[in-house]
């Protein structure tokens, strides 16, 4: 099972620590929480259903189904907050990209959890 671990909660960003099975193995970032407002705000602590989704933009991921009053919310690379519209970024590490806390070395980190995922088409997710 996936679970996000939130550690800072902040008023432009929350970040957090993935866990494999309990084990940490990637940091992420996401958008302040907002009230659950769409394309604005992270989404509600709780327990969710991945499923492998594809796109043009986003070829292979997972999104986080069963969301209240939200679809769409994937996985996926990015740096700052502001590279999400209420979607979960992975990363190696924490870090400050032009005067902004962010995360670093996100292609790596994307790439660990789709190691981490490989032959799955759904799993379970837990945010806490």
């Amino acid at each position: 099972m996936l679970k996000l671990k939130r550690i800072a909660l902040l008023p432009t960003a929350t970040f957090g620590v993935l866990l494999w099975n309990d084990v940490p193995f990637a940091v992420t970032i996401e958008r302040a929480w907002l009230l659950n407002k769409k394309g604005i705000s992270c989404i509600p602590t709780g327990e969710y259903v991945c499923k492998r989704f594809k796109s043009a933009k986003h070829p292979n991921t997972f999104e986080v189904t069963n969301v209240p009053d939200r679809t769409a919310i994937l996985f996926h690379t990015g740096n700052t907050a502001g590279d999400s519209q209420g979607c979960i970024i992975i990363g190696e590490q924490f870090g400050v990209i032009n005067g902004k806390a962010g995360i670093l070395v996100s292609k790596a980190g994307f790439g660990e959890f789709l190691e981490k995922t490989t032959g799955l088409d759904t799993f379970n997710f837990e945010i806490v």
